[in-house]
């Protein structure tokens, strides 16, 4: 699972991994990127609930835009990996 390899690490890994005021742990990445995902969806349930009147509704789009949006966040990850450019 992916996020065991982010989590779990080797004793090899963990000796040479050292903290700096702009390094954060995989924890910390993974509790933003999943408190940023809350946050979106919320703000995509309030607008369709707004814009559609039905709270059903706002809900099932809500739903289907959390699934999207982690699937096209992994895919585009993916393609700025295999860019060299900036790195």
């Amino acid at each position: 699972m992916v996020t065991d390899q982010l989590i779990i690490k080797n004793e090899k890994e963990k000796s040479t991994y050292t903290k700096d005021s702009t390094s954060e742990s995989p924890k910390r990445s993974i509790a933003k990127s999943v408190s940023w995902r809350v946050v979106g969806t919320l703000d995509t349930i309030l607008i369709s609930w707004l814009v559609t009147g039905t709270l059903s509704l706002a809900f099932s789009i809500g739903l289907v835009e959390l699934v999207t949006k982690m699937v096209l966040y992994f895919f585009h990850e993916r393609i700025w990996n295999s860019i060299k450019w900036g790195k």
